[in-house]
């Protein structure tokens, strides 16, 4: 069955027979997301591997991905961070259980989550309950700005399907995509700057988060088949975080 959304043409595969035709014969054809305005504005023009179009740039972060960044003995070397965090974990609960007062789980399972995902792929914990000494982003103001970005991610933009109404930004949704990522872009500028004066005057430097491998497939590998570059970086960091 075919539709028309605005000036897009959507297919809609019906049967389990179309679908295998979508999805298995053809997956290549059809893989790639469509080109929207969150695409453009939230993952750095599309260089995250979950919105880029299928070709080189998309097999080439899959394998960054599968073997560099999350292969079984990278993933063991962060073992000890997982154990550090869990009994932090456990210790603020149990502080919070003697003193009498009531535990909102969720909270501390997001600041778990968080203080395990900061150190693997930025190196520290950038997201402390407090403000951060050297940070610029406490855990609350960046945990309202994933939300905002589901938010942002999910909007019919009717800019999307009838092109010639996407100046007019009807909604506001642009507005907010460029506001959002100017933001989180200034936090991804300092993590990569903390991290590049990091390696400045070391000859043999050793990574030792995931931010330091994608620095070091951008500064110093000609293996690659598509050239990666700092926007590439940010864009990666993001789908880990997120």
């Amino acid at each position: 069955m075919q539709l028309s959304l605005g000036s897009r043409p959507v297919v809609v595969a019906s049967s389990p027979e179309m679908a295998k035709q979508f999805l298995k014969t053809h997956d290549h054809v059809f893989s790639s997301r469509p080109q929207t305005a969150a695409g453009k504005y939230l993952t750095y023009d599309y260089q995250s591997v979950s919105w880029s179009p299928y070709g080189p740039y998309w097999r080439q972060g899959r394998k960054i991905f599968l073997y560099e960044l999350f292969s079984s003995k990278r993933l063991e070397s962060f073992e000890y961070i997982r154990v550090e965090e869990n009994r932090a974990f456990t210790s603020r609960l149990c502080a919070i259980a003697k003193s009498g007062n009531p535990v909102v789980l969720k909270e501390h399972l997001s600041r778990l989550t968080f203080s395990i995902m900061s150190r693997i792929v930025l190196g520290k914990d950038y997201f402390s309950v407090a403000e951060y000494e050297g940070s610029i982003m406490s855990l609350k103001e960046f945990q309202d700005m994933l939300d905002e970005f589901f938010v942002l991610n999910g909007v019919f933009n009717i800019g999307d399907w009838i092109p010639w109404l996407n100046f007019l930004d009807l909604h506001g949704y642009i507005k907010r995509m460029k506001a959002m990522q100017k933001k989180i872009n200034r936090f991804y500028d300092f993590m990569l700057n903390e991290h590049k004066a990091q390696k400045e005057g070391v000859e043999e430097f050793v990574p030792k988060d995931m931010v330091d491998l994608l620095l070091q497939l951008v500064d110093g590998s000609n293996d690659l088949e598509v050239k990666l570059n700092y926007d590439s970086i940010k864009a990666f960091t993001q789908v880990y975080i997120i």
